[in-house]
């Protein structure tokens, strides 16, 4: 099982390994208050990709499709963690303030648990189900 949890929030006994999954280690964390187990730096997205993403939301299906790119070079790395996944509990550990649009998340995603977020629903399909939504609850009213 892959969970997702900020630097800045307290560790858990049930998170199992934790892992660091970015490119510089958060500011103002000990590594003792941390009690990251793995850094796994080689996994994080470059330095032009994060700068370029700047944790902005309307960048972040682009951020997706390019980090997975930059992640098929990393393929001892990716495979390194997905055996600690298949072996254990992970949270994959990350600084960035945002808890929907970052790295970790997107990784989860790569590794298989990611949810809905995996594939995106288009602007279309969003304005049909509001629609459909708001038909359901004329007619139960």
């Amino acid at each position: 099982m892959v969970t997702t949890k900020r630097a800045y929030e307290p560790p858990a006994q049930d998170d199992g390994v934790r892992v660091l999954v970015d490119r510089l280690w958060p500011r103002g964390v000990s590594k003792g208050h941390a009690r990251i187990e793995r850094w796994m730096k080689e996994l994080a997205p470059s330095t032009a990709l994060r700068k370029w993403f700047g944790h902005d939301p309307a960048r972040w299906d682009e951020f997706r499709r390019r980090y997975r790119q930059e992640l098929k070079e990393r393929q001892d790395e990716l495979a390194e963690l997905r055996e600690l996944v298949r072996r254990q509990r992970v949270t994959l550990v990350y600084g960035a303030k945002d808890t929907e649009h970052n790295d970790a998340v997107a990784l989860k995603e790569i590794l298989g648990g990611g949810g809905s977020r995996a594939k995106p629903t288009s602007t279309k399909k969003r304005a049909k189900h509001a629609r459909d939504g708001a038909r359901t609850k004329r007619r139960a009213d």
